[in-house]
């Protein structure tokens, strides 16, 4: 995973737990859905370039 990536992913998370909590604040049920899925949708990018990572430190292992 590159660092742009990991820069990316990380803003992106932490924009997600800034809407839900502004949602919090005004009662918008919406916004703290929509804060959710993007943090949800940013851990799961981070997790599969986790899974690349460990497949190419296997792939490397083996040669």
């Amino acid at each position: 995973m590159s660092f742009t990536d990991k820069v990316k992913n990380k803003a992106d998370e932490l924009t997600g737990k800034a809407k839900q909590g502004i949602g919090d604040m005004r009662d918008d049920e919406q916004q703290v859905a929509d804060g959710q899925r993007q943090e949800a949708a940013a851990r799961a990018r981070q997790a599969g370039e986790h899974v690349k990572d460990a497949g190419r430190d296997v792939r490397d292992a083996l040669s």
